[in-house]
This record gives structure tokens, sequence and C-alpha cells, in this order.
């Protein structure tokens, strides 16, 4: 060690001679940390790793000549890690991985300090057999001379230094596949990087880089190349030879342009041009699913020329993007770009706000009171509130809403339907297309309020001023509308609507083959309700039916008649002009027009039932129980098409009956689950009402919750079964049959109803499920299980692996009281994480293994064995509750934490106010009074 230390500073020596020392003490004591395990040397977790890894060179073992992975801390004194890397080469010769990293230390912010390394010894170039080396988190400005001598090196990692620039020897590395130089200060990268012809993998992400030198494209093995958050205005060309190349990520930079070439790389899966300026892409690769262009102004106007020398800079418009915590922001009114964590984006430009506007926004879900729907429009996304409502900007925000795509496309349109001071009213809007199943709905707002996306009939519209227009529909020409002059005074605007007709809809509906329909049309306008002068009205004929060879008295033009709701035949009323495929007729009121050729005489009541039926949608109900708790219960209302795929991937962890019989229901129709014979729903919910839970269906959106329920049956005695005797795939007769049982029987239920959640269910329900129809309230009945509780036996089988229940209090006054009650909530809440609970508990593992086999298959008899055990052990003993809820919160159960400091602090109050009320405020409470009363 004298020689070693020949060359330091005194002050260094005797730093050294220290060390050594404790060293020295450390292993001589009979617990001292074994420093080699097998080929590898881990000393940057260690203090005073070099003085031990000097120590270990002073006398050289051959252990210590087999060691291949060396690990030193890059934060020991910069000349004593010198000195102790130049003894490295010639006791490590076998050396192939050496990591001299920082960071393993922090601020008081928490983030990671960089190490003190800032060069290396020139004697590190004789380590020959070194394939990874490892720098990050250190001051490194330049990269040591010594590096690019290594070489047999493979792996090179120089992340989080302060590398301005790269040298280009590093192009003689001939066996280097792995390069990263991320978080660094790089502003040019050497040409000779092209001569890395076994590079692999390049990560250049977050520099400072404007510009890539066209050598780039020699990287022939290259297979990842990562150049995010830079400042690259443009990309070579010769980016299009990188054929080996599987993954290009770009975002964050300044790209108005990408080379035409990245589209025929034949080997990429991803390209990530995310949160640039690009304005145009090659339409090769603007619909390739394996690029990522969020982010970008695509398609918008290029800026305009800079002024004459002189005029201002605009500064940048800034983006922001909120997480799921922030549900506001503020916008100057310089603009910005801003993304919500729903997925709802919006661009508020400049000079929008002329002060700063705080705006709030919220994601509402949608009920009938927040979103108006037409009697054949569908809802296709939740409601959006924006605030503060009302107010006014002085240029449009742009605004883009995701929505799922709708089913039905031919002859509907997608609109964003927003509130404002004279109701509800349709925005211009323009569909954009990320995915498949990624679209955005985007307008320009004036103002904030509602918005929500919906699926509508074409809408055609038009100003009919005094001197006559015509107005016909876009998806259906033959459909017109004719103003003769002298029709109005004051100009007015007219909404036309055609909604298609299913012909063997309607033939099913009549039992009449040669039955048909005209498209239907709804006409309305703005202003007064009827015109001055009659306006001519052309329908098609209906399918199959020409002027020339139809029977006049099979026509039937239907209107429908707006305060009543009821269609009447008015063709007795008016004149009906045929031609060869048209009839015409004249009208002074707008409403619903309707042509029919049945043989029919009476029409009136079967119109009814057929615009009904244009509007109801498909469905079943299913009712599943998860496999590992069956008392989580998931609702669902499933539309035909869909219901076979959602089984199937449902399948794995739920189970449960058939789905009910086809079930027919309106967009936005109410309708609940009630939970019947014996089931309760155990949850503190808005949507719950004493075991009803209300939906509205919506046929776009999921109809689907998740429900805990109990039973007030003996579950300890026997299975609670459902109707139909156990769970599984059963048949629809036996849902039928089930139907028909007596309202006396006791076998538990969900069942679901039409309309709102009622105080109770109405007696005449049993009666009603003989009877379905639209009009019954009645939809569906389906089974509910629970298995046997196995924690006890019957009464006289003596105790075996009885669950004793007596009742308990388990806390003190301080911390508060959890009564039997208490604890049997929490255990139903536990599931499957009952063991990781016992296991903080302090209960030993073999215990566990007992309560498991006792209680096989039978998960709530474990939790309220190992709960009830537990807890009867604690009685009496302070602290008891903190443990509980400490154990919780350890095994990533916080909401079961929650819920129980919530009924602590519940039964604190209430004994508070117990003590108030008796006059007894100022004395110590008595230990021995029972809680039950205060947290009854």
């Amino acid at each position: 060690m004298a020689v070693v230390a020949e060359g330091l500073e005194p002050e260094a020596a005797a730093t050294e001679d220290a060390a050594r020392d404790a060293v020295d003490a450390a292993d001589a004591a009979p617990r001292a940390p074994p420093l080699l395990t097998g080929s590898r040397l881990n000393l940057d977790l260690y203090p005073g790793g070099c003085h031990r890894l000097l120590h270990l060179c002073a006398r050289p073992s051959a252990q210590l000549l087999e060691v291949q992975f060396l690990r030193l801390s890059g934060h020991e004194d910069p000349r004593l890690l010198e000195t102790t890397l130049a003894q490295v080469v010639c006791s490590l010769r076998h050396l192939r991985s050496l990591v001299l990293r920082g960071g393993q230390h922090r601020d008081v912010l928490g983030a990671c300090v960089r190490g003190s390394l800032t060069t290396l010894p020139a004697g590190l170039s004789g380590l020959t057999r070194l394939a990874h080396l490892d720098l990050s988190f250190n001051r490194l400005e330049t990269l040591p001379g010594c590096v690019p001598q290594m070489r047999g090196l493979s792996a090179l990692l120089l992340s989080y230094n302060r590398l301005s620039e790269l040298p280009d020897a590093l192009g003689a590395l001939p066996a280097l596949t792995f390069l990263s130089v991320t978080h660094n200060c790089l502003r040019t990268l050497p040409k000779a990087l092209g001569s890395l012809s076994t590079l692999q993998r390049l990560d250049l992400s977050k520099n400072l880089l404007d510009a890539l030198p066209p050598e780039i494209g020699d990287l022939s093995s290259l297979t990842e190349l990562n150049l995010a958050s830079n400042r690259l205005q443009s990309l070579p060309t010769s980016l299009g030879g990188l054929r080996s190349l599987r993954l290009l990520v770009l975002h964050s930079n300044l790209l108005t342009s990408v080379p035409t070439g990245l589209a025929r790389l034949p080997l990429l899966t991803r390209l990530d041009l995310r949160d640039n300026r690009l304005r145009d892409v090659p339409p090769e690769l603007l619909g390739a699913p394996f690029v990522r262009l969020r982010g970008n102004p695509l398609g918008e106007a290029p800026p305009a020329l800079p002024g004459p020398p002189g005029t201002p800079v605009i500064p940048e418009m800034p983006r922001l993007v909120l997480n799921a915590d922030l549900d506001s922001f503020l916008v100057t009114p310089q603009g910005c770009s801003v993304t919500l964590a729903c997925g709802v984006r919006l661009q508020f430009p400049a000079g929008a706000t002329a002060t700063p506007v705080s705006i709030h926004y919220r994601l509402w879900l949608p009920e009938p009171r927040l979103v108006p729907l037409g009697p054949h429009d569908t809802l296709l996304s939740r409601v959006l509130e924006l605030q503060p409502h009302g107010v006014a900007f002085h240029q449009e925000v742009g605004l883009w809403l995701l929505f799922v795509p709708p089913r039905a496309r031919r002859c509907r349109e997608v609109v964003v339907r927003t509130l404002n001071d004279d109701g509800w009213r349709d925005l211009e809007t323009q569909l954009e297309e990320e995915g498949p199943k990624r679209l955005w709905a985007h307008c320009q707002v004036p103002h904030f309020s509602w918005f929500l996306v919906v699926s509508r009939p074409v809408s055609n519209a038009c100003l009919v001023p005094p001197e006559g227009t015509l107005l016909y529909s876009s998806g259906n020409p033959g459909v017109k509308v004719t103003f003769p002059p002298g029709a109005t005074e004051e100009p007015r605007r007219v909404y036309m609507q055609v909604v298609r007709v299913a012909g063997r809809e309607l033939r099913a509906l009549l039992e009449e083959a040669g039955a048909a329909a005209s498209p239907l049309l709804c006409l309305s306008q703005n202003g007064p309700p009827s015109f001055l002068q009659p306006v001519t009205v052309q329908l098609p004929l209906p399918p199959g039916v020409t002027g020339l060879s139809l029977d006049r008295s099979c026509l039937h033009l239907l209107y429908r008649t707006p305060p009543e709701a009821t269609w009447d035949d008015i063709t007795a009323q008016v004149a009906l002009e045929l031609t060869h495929v048209y009839a015409r007729f004249q009208a002074t009121h707008f409403s619903w027009y309707w042509l029919w050729y049945t043989t029919k005489t009476c029409v009136e009541g079967l119109a009814r039932k057929a615009w009904e039926r244009l509007r109801l949608h498909r469905v079943s109900l299913i009712a599943l129980q998860r496999r590992r708790d069956p008392q989580q219960v998931l609702l669902q209302c499933l539309p035909l098409s869909k219901v076979d795929a959602t089984l199937r991937r449902l399948l794995e962890r739920y189970r449960g009956p058939e789905p009910s019989d086809t079930v027919e229901m309106f967009e936005g129709e109410k309708f609940f689950a009630a939970f019947e014979k014996g089931i309760d729903v155990d949850a503190d919910r808005p949507d719950c009402v004493q075991g009803r839970v209300c939906f509205v269906f919506y046929s776009h959106l999921k109809n689907m919750k998740e429900v805990y329920v109990t039973t007030t049956l003996d579950r300890q005695a026997q299975a609670v079964r459902g109707q139909v005797g156990q769970l599984g795939r059963v048949p629809p007769a036996a849902q039928a049959a089930a139907r028909t049982l007596s309202p006396t029987s006791s076998q538990p239920q969900v069942s679901f109803y039409r309309g709102a959640v009622p105080e109770e269910v109405p007696e005449e329900a049993e009666a009603a499920r003989h009877r379905k129809g639209t009009d019954s309230p009645w939809m569906a009945t389906l089974p509910i299980k629970l298995p046997r509780l196995r924690g006890s036996k019957a009464p006289g089988q003596g105790r075996g692996t009885s669950l004793s229940l007596a009742p308990l209090n388990l806390g003190d006054v301080e911390t508060g009281f959890l009564t039997q009650s208490n604890l049997l909530n929490v255990a139903g809440r536990l599931g499957p994480d009952w063991p990781d609970v016992a296991l903080h508990l302090g209960m030993p593992y073999r215990e566990l293994q007992r309560i498991r086999h006792e209680f096989r298959d039978d998960l709530d008899g474990q939790i309220r064995h190992m709960l009830f055990s537990w807890a009867e052990r604690q009685a009496g003993q302070p602290g008891a509750v903190g443990r509980l809820v400490q154990a919780l919160e350890q095994s990533d159960r916080l909401d079961v934490a929650e819920e129980v400091r919530a009924v602590l602090e519940l039964g604190r109050r209430k004994y508070e106010d117990n003590i108030r009320r008796t006059s007894l405020a100022s004395l110590t409470p008595s230990a021995s009074q029972s809680p039950e009363s205060a947290q009854a």
C-alpha cells in the first residue's frame, strides 16, 4: 500500500491510511460482509468502496483475478477514484463490465446527484476484455481519450453528463452495439458515427441537436433510434437507408417535414412523430398503423411570412398536458394548446382572452337531463362541462372530443351538441381519424358550456327568403321541399332530416308481404308555426311501387301531430299528385311525414308501433359473479351483436347464468336492477336505493356496473342458490320456467325493470313478469348464487373448524373502536388480498396454511376466520386498530384503510355527542362504556 500511496498528496495519503486501518478492522471483525461473490465485485453501495478495492488489490488472490463485473460509486473523491482505477488495469485483467455511475445520492428535493467523475485514467485502455462501460450520472464534459481505444467495447452508457460533443475517434469502436448519450448537451454529431457498422441501439434523446449528419444513414445494423426531445427541424433523406430499423422515436422536436423514404423501411414497427410542427406528411405515413402523429398541426395553414425587420416575433404557443389530478388550467392572452386527462383537446389561439382566465372542466356520466336526444339520435360520448359558463372569447376555441365510432353510418352524421342561451344546438363538426377506433369530433366553440357527441340522421338546412327557395336532402335527393314566393315575410331557417326505413321490419309488423314505406321525413323551422303560402313537399314512392300501377286506396300519407305525438292518416285531406316515382302534396305546417303502401285500412296505431320499432335497440341483460369473490356482481346491458364477444372476454374472471332473452330499449331509457329475495347491495353509492341500482341505456356506451352484495340468508348452513339451482350455462327454457315461480319463492335473484328507481319494488312486479313487452315494467330475472361458508358447522356438530363470532369491540377510547359488524364489512372487502394483510398483522405463515386447508374452496371462510381469530387475540390490547390500518396500507388496500378510518372518526364524533348531551363533557370517558351504541 505504500507504493500505491506514493503518488497521493499528503492529505489524501493520510486519508487513505485512515481508511485502510478502518477496512482492516472491519475485515478482522467476525461478521465482516464478504466483498467477493463469484465473479462480481459490487462496491458502489459500500462506504469507502475505493479503499476496499485498494485493500483487495494490495493482497492479490486467485479469486480477485476472476472478477469480471465491477461496480464503483461516482461519488468517491476524484483523486482517490483515479488512483483506484489505475490499479484496476493490473489487478482485474479479466474485467468485462465496469460501472462508475453516480446518482446513488439524492438532494433535499429527491433528485439524483451527479457523481464527481470528470475523466478516466489513460491506462484503462489496457482493459482489452471490457465489453460494458457505464459512466452515467457524472460530470463528464468531454469523452475520456481512453474510451475510443477500448476495441472490445459493445455497450457504452454516457447518460446524464455534460457532453457537448462526441469525438470522431468514437467511430473506431468495431464491436459497439449499444450507445446511450441521453440527457446531455450535444449540439452536433460526428460524421464518423456512421462508421459504427455493428451499432444496433442508439439513444440520443434529451439533447440540443438541431441537425443530423447524412452519415447516420450508414448504420446498417441499427434497429432502434431515439432522437426525442431535441431541436431537429428536418431529417436527412439517408434515414431511408436504415433497412434494419424497427423503432424510430422523434417526438417533441421542431420537425416540419419527414423523408418519404421512412414509409419504405421494411421492418419499421413504430414511428413516433408526436408533438412536432408537421402540417403535412407523406400519404404513405398518414394512414400507417405504426405512426404516431398526435400533437401536430396537420392540415392547418402555414403561419404568415415574417414581416419587415423590426417586426416583433410572436412566441410559440405553449402546450399543456394535464394529468388526472388536475381539473383546471390557466389560459393567457398568448394562447395555449391543452390536452386533458380524459383525452379531450383544446386550442386557444393567441388573443382569445384579453386577461388570464382559469378554465375548469369535468366529465359527467350521461343522464337524460344532460343528454338532449332527438327521436333517432344516438349518444357517442360522455358529457364534457367547461367552465366558466358563457364566457365570451375574442376568437373561437378549437375543441376535439373523442367518441365511439357509430355502428350505422349510412345517411347519418356525427355532430357536437352544446347548450347556449337559446337551448341546445349542433355545431359544425369535422371528423378526424387517428386510428381505426380512435376518432375525434372537431369544432369551433365561441363560449363554454356542456358538450357531447351524437349521431343523427343527416340534416339539411336553408334560409327561406320571401322570394322563395328549394331545399332537398343530400342523403336522398328525391326528397324536396319547394317554398313559393310569399311563403314568409321574414327570412326563416328550415331544417330537414330523412330517416331510412327497413322494409322487412314493416312487413313483419303488418304481416303483409307487399307492404312498403317511403323514407321518414322530418321538417322543422325557426319562427312562426305555419307559412303564409302552402309549400310543396316531394317524397319518393315506397319501394316496388310506381305511379302507373299502384292502387291509390292502398296509399296512406301519415302525419305526426306534435302535441299529442300521435300519427294521423291525412290522405283524404290533401291532394296527392303522383308521378312515376314521386308523390307531391302541399302543407302549411311542419312535422313528420310518412308515405305507406298497404292494404290495411286503419294504420294510425300501426304507424305508432312502427315508429317505435325504428328507435328500439335489441339488447340482452347479464348478471355475472366474480369467480374469486362471488359477492362481486357485474350487471350489464349489451346489444345483441356484442353479447358473445363480451362473455368470452369475461369468462376467465366471472361466471353466471345465460344472458336474458332479447329485450327492446329506447336510447336514453332508464331502467334499474332490483336485488330480491334476501340479497342487498352493500355499497354507499348515489345510484343505489335499497338494493336497486339505476341505469340509463345508451346503445354505444358501456351500460355496466359492478356492485357488492350481501345476504340475510344462512350461508353457513347451506349455499345460497338462485332460482335455477346453480350457476353456469343455463338453458333458456329453464330461465323461462324460473320466471313463473310463485311470488313466495325465497330464492335470491336480480330482476331488471323499466323506469326510474322507485321507493319500493311494486307489488304487481310478479304479475308484470307474465306480460313481457315494451309497456311492461319487468324485463328479465337472473339467479344469484353465493357458496356456502365453510367456517362453521350446524349446531350440535362440535367445534371443529367453527368460526366464533362472539360480540367484541376492537380498540380503545383513544384510537376508537371497531365492532363485530365493522369487522364483517372489512372481511367482505379483502378478497384474495387477505394473506398479505395477515402477514402484515404478524400472523405466522404456518397458521395461514392451516386456515387455507381448513377452509379450502371457501374464500369467505378463510378471510373471516383469519380476521376474527386475530381480533380475539388483540381484545383489550392498545393500538390494535392502528395495526390493522397499517397492515391494510402495507398490503396496498388503501380503500379499506380509508373506510376503517372513516368508521373510527364517525364513532368518535357520535361518542363525543353522546357525552355532551348527557352533560358529561368535562368528565374522563369511561373505558368500560361500550361503543356499540355510538357506532350503531
